[in-house]
């Protein structure tokens, strides 16, 4: 069957739900654009309304690294990182501020670049800075496992390596009521596994599926939980996404992520610090953290008073009801992180307002 025709089909079978109210939150900030991308938010019944979620690793990177890592660049310091990186702004400046004074940033597509470019460079020292979840991390400890292997004295790195179960045990304490399902990223639980989600439905009874990125992996996802709800059983958990999902999930990617990092508390911007949700580089591989080999100790700050990216990605509102969307704050002169990254909550609504509203 044609998928376009198959979408519609589960689409109807969502409409014929009789749930008054109903609140998802699609945790992860790829999903979301999938959503806006894709037109499907414009044919949901209006009962059914999807929250947006923290799952944009540039979105909640605390502005205090963003501060160390142009503190970095004023000593002369090769900076490598991402390109949502660049523009996302700290206390006072973002890495783009600094473009047109200086020749030391580079802009990379894969953590191993970053080996590359201290190769070609041995005279000069290489921080690469850099943002994920569960899902890049084990790329980044392959990218620090190597550099120990081959002596790369001359490179660092800056990260902010975050876990998704400590964030959502934070929401789901207190909106427990609030939000009636959960579509978990795929990518996440490739790596960690089908269950490293299930404790939404057995600790906060709350239905919960792993759901793939294309139009039907939603659509497929947002009718499990939908029949779900409407049913009045027993949470369910599934996995929607057994193409790349295993129970087990990637047991060389876990290894290896566990052998360079440790679990620490972790600062997520707009929301602030939440205990045992970051990854951080271990007692072996402590030589190559940044901050720690050029001193630097990034402050905390509270979140931007006039922007309501905190509000968006802890599913409180909707991003067109900050006052600054798409006045104040567009993509090509956002005022906060959410409008900046390519997976960022505002920035999908924007970019795609037509297909999702009209």
């Amino acid at each position: 069957m044609n998928k376009a025709i198959l979408i519609k089909k589960i689409i109807n079978e969502i409409h014929q739900s009789s749930i008054e109210k109903l609140n998802i939150m699609e945790v992860c900030g790829t999903h979301t654009q999938a959503v806006s991308r894709s037109g499907i938010r414009s044919l949901l019944p209006p009962n059914l309304v999807l929250l947006s979620g923290p799952g944009c690793p540039v979105c909640v990177t605390d502005k205090s690294l963003i501060d160390a890592a142009v503190e970095i660049l004023k000593n002369d310091i090769i900076l490598a990182t991402f390109g949502d990186m660049v523009r996302v702004r700290g206390t006072l400046e973002s890495i783009s501020d600094q473009l047109h004074k200086r020749k030391n940033i580079f802009v990379i597509y894969s953590p191993l670049d970053c080996l590359e470019l201290a190769k070609d460079k041995p005279e000069r020292q290489v921080v690469f800075f850099t943002a994920g979840f569960e899902t890049t991390a084990p790329g980044i400890a392959l990218a620090v496992k190597l550099a120990h292997k081959e002596n790369l004295h001359n490179l660092s790195f800056l990260t902010s390596l975050k876990l998704m179960p400590p964030v959502l045990h934070s929401i789901l304490r207190e909106k427990q009521k609030k939000i009636h399902g959960l579509i978990c990223p795929g990518h996440v639980a490739a790596v960690m596994g089908a269950g490293y989600f299930r404790f939404v439905a057995g600790e906060y009874g709350i239905n919960a599926a792993v759901c793939g990125f294309e139009p039907l992996d939603i659509a497929s996802g947002l009718l499990f939980l939908t029949k779900k709800i409407s049913s009045s059983s027993e949470a369910a958990f599934a996995n929607l996404y057994e193409s790349c999902v295993r129970e087990e999930g990637n047991e060389t990617a876990r290894k290896i992520m566990m052998q360079v990092f440790d679990i620490a508390d972790g600062n997520w911007r707009g929301i602030g610090e939440i205990k045992e949700s970051a990854l951080v580089l271990n007692q072996n591989y402590c030589c190559f953290d940044a901050l720690k080999k050029f001193n630097i100790r990034p402050d905390k700050f509270a979140s931007d008073q006039h922007c309501n990216c905190s509000d968006v990605i802890l599913g409180n509102i909707m991003p067109y009801e900050c006052r600054l969307f798409g006045k104040a704050c567009t993509p090509q002169k956002p005022a906060g992180p959410c409008m900046i990254s390519s997976e960022g909550s505002c920035s999908a609504y924007y970019r795609y307002w037509e297909a999702s509203f009209k």
